[in-house]
């Protein structure tokens, strides 16, 4: 189907919007199925630590690059194009993945499936937010995290339930599933009404705007609006990635920076990726640490689709400090308990307890939030380069942790208990700086947002001349 048909077909919103988040599932399942394959290749292959990371790593590393890419791919292709690239790049690497004999083929094939998945990780929420009006933009991006941690359970599902037969290669085939439905299901939907518009597509985007914002909505006036901030940007040059250091747009490259990095050095890939080598460590059997797993992936699952519902009432920055808290809390408890029960048992009981309780935090605030609010910061103009260069930080900060983590928690370096305190100071640090430096964004438009930021720093501007 054609961009043009697709833009003009009648479709249901909440076909839409599912279609829309879907690649978050691509994102979520890969990042959790290699929590079910460690423990079954570490045997076969006799992996190290070191090992581990590195092919946990792996699929960040690929990701930097698809993040790269992603913006110039955006402007070309358009944000729903750009997704179908994705998803056909991911079916490739899943394929090389599940048949892959050595360690290296392995690795290598998990960069070329990082690198399907950071142009999805930075294309999908863009797509979301502005496909969705201002009273559920939130909500909407807030369900792309939702269907990343339903990927991540899936993963955790299947990883236990071929886990009495180690069939590792069928975890990694599962992937294959979400992405054929992701690119068949994009094949119906339309381009956003701001690219469209942005290319000369008037009608497109005045056809999707109806479609995706209700019988309601002022078109005349939401075209208006896209329109004036297109007129202000072609004023300017082309974009550029050194667009981002304009004064304007440097202070919310900073906020987009922070959350990308808090996200991942809150400590949650050690716990999506490790948490069932953790408690094999600790003395649990195999399978009982794979159902551990489970467990942690319904607990995300069920306070991000909580805080759908809460994101456009609460504001952003209040969720993002009460997840704070709640992560610094559980880490240092999960420390304690690491250190000073002695009890195996009780021990790891105790801790997937202190770990449930600190996804609850972190879903509520860094899982949801972040990828709401990278795509809400940003100017139109820089909109793609800046969620482009934000997901290049956000994929090295997770490959930094994924490598990082099996060395750290060794009991010949910090072990699993130092690395738990590591974490939570961590955490302490980003609540001090989201305090600080993150601004609330909730119920405003994203044009409005750039509009403001524009008036304030043409003001600042004027002030400083005088």
């Amino acid at each position: 189907m054609t961009q043009t048909a697709a833009a003009r077909r009648p479709i249901n919103r909440i076909t839409l919007y599912f279609f829309g988040a879907l690649g978050g599932i691509l994102f979520g399942y890969d990042l959790g199925v290699i929590s079910g394959v460690l423990p079954f290749i570490g045997k076969t292959w006799n992996l190290t630590g070191w090992d581990k990371g590195v092919i946990t790593a792996s699929i960040s590393v690929g990701a930097i690059f698809g993040a790269l890419f992603s913006s110039r791919i955006n402007e070309k292709l358009g944000r729903r194009r750009t997704i179908m690239v994705a998803a056909v790049i991911v079916i490739i690497g899943t394929i090389a993945a599940s048949v892959s004999p050595t360690f290296v083929l392995l690795t290598i094939s998990r960069l070329v499936i990082g690198v399907g998945i950071g142009l999805s990780s930075s294309t999908v929420p863009t797509y979301l937010s502005e496909l969705a009006p201002a009273r559920l933009r939130g909500a909407m991006g807030a369900l792309n995290q939702i269907f990343i941690v339903l990927g991540i359970l899936i993963a955790f599902l299947v990883s236990y339930g071929l886990g009495s037969s180690g069939n590792w290669r069928l975890m990694f085939a599962g992937a294959i599933v979400p992405a054929l439905i992701l690119l068949v299901g994009l094949v119906f939907l339309p381009e956003t009404p701001r690219w469209l518009l942005a290319n000369g597509h008037e009608e497109q985007a005045r056809s999707v705007l109806r479609s995706s914002h209700g019988t309601g909505v002022n078109v005349d006036e939401e075209i208006g609006t896209i329109r004036e901030v297109i007129r202000l940007d072609t004023e300017s040059a082309k974009t550029r990635f050194r667009d981002l250091w304009a004064p304007m747009v440097r202070p919310m490259l900073v906020v987009a920076l922070l959350l990308a990095v808090g996200q991942q050095f809150s400590g949650v890939n050690a716990v999506n990726a490790y948490f069932p080598t953790m408690l094999i460590g600790l003395g649990f059997a195999t399978q009982a640490a794979l159902l551990s797993g489970v467990l942690l992936g319904i607990t995300k699952f069920l306070f991000t689709a909580w805080v759908v519902f809460v994101v456009d009432r609460w504001g952003r920055k209040p969720l993002l400090l009460i997840g704070n808290v709640l992560m610094v809390i559980t880490l240092v408890a999960a420390g304690f308990i690491v250190l000073e029960v002695n009890d195996t048992t009780t021990k790891g009981i105790l801790m997937l307890v202190a770990m449930v309780l600190y996804l609850v935090g972190y879903e509520l605030g860094w899982g949801a939030v972040v990828w709401v609010m990278m795509a809400e910061v940003f100017p139109l103009k820089v909109r793609a380069a800046g969620m482009g260069i934000s997901s290049v930080v956000l994929w090295a900060a997770t490959g930094l942790i994924s490598a990082i983590f099996p060395i750290i928690s060794d009991p010949g370096a910090l072990g699993l208990g130092g690395s738990m305190f590591l974490f939570a100071g961590i955490n302490v640090v980003l609540f001090g700086l989201t305090k600080w430096l993150v601004p609330e964004t909730k119920g405003r438009t994203l044009e409005q947002i750039e509009l403001d930021l524009r008036g304030r720093h043409g003001a600042r501007a004027k002030a400083e001349a005088a």
